[in-house]
């Protein structure tokens, strides 16, 4: 038996584990260069949403896009930006996005973050907030988002 672990052990015989370890360590770095991108990614999309910019949804949005709105609805893409088309532009709150948490996996990326809305000003200002996950795509280069689900974030009691 140990002489069977003896031709393993040979260096020959380690080298390719190596490469492959390093290989791993370099992709997750590369992985790790990744989360800007993809936060800013969410940042537009959110933000399109909120300027109903259709052009910009439609830019960041995979041709496979679906989300789960914050109503529990499935909607397609096609949906989605035409709920954000001009004509349907009404007053937005201000918006802040805020506690982004990425997961990087191949070409492959999950952001949480948590969005922040003000509608109002001053005493009568009314906040609320959600959860949103995103599922993006690496594609030629290029992260493009296929999916999002929207959470809502109950207010603290008083």
């Amino acid at each position: 038996m140990l002489k069977h672990f003896a031709q393993y052990a040979k260096p020959r015989r380690l080298l390719p584990g190596i490469v492959f370890s390093l290989v791993c360590v370099l992709n997750a770095s590369a992985a790790d260069n990744g989360s800007p991108a993809l936060v800013e990614l969410v940042q537009r999309h959110a933000e399109a949403q909120r300027d109903f910019d259709q052009a910009t949804l439609q830019a960041v949005t995979a041709d496979n896009y679906v989300e789960v709105s914050p109503a529990g609805e499935v909607d397609s893409r096609e949906k989605m930006l035409s709920f954000y088309a001009p004509d349907q532009k009404r007053a937005a709150p201000q918006l802040t996005v805020t506690e982004p948490l990425v997961r990087v996996l191949g070409d492959t990326a999950v952001v949480l973050a948590r969005l922040n809305y003000t509608m109002g000003a001053d005493a009568q200002a009314r906040t609320f907030a959600m959860r949103a996950s995103y599922v993006a795509q690496l594609k030629e280069g290029k992260w493009k988002l296929v999916s999002a689900q929207y959470t809502g974030i109950r207010p603290g009691k008083k």
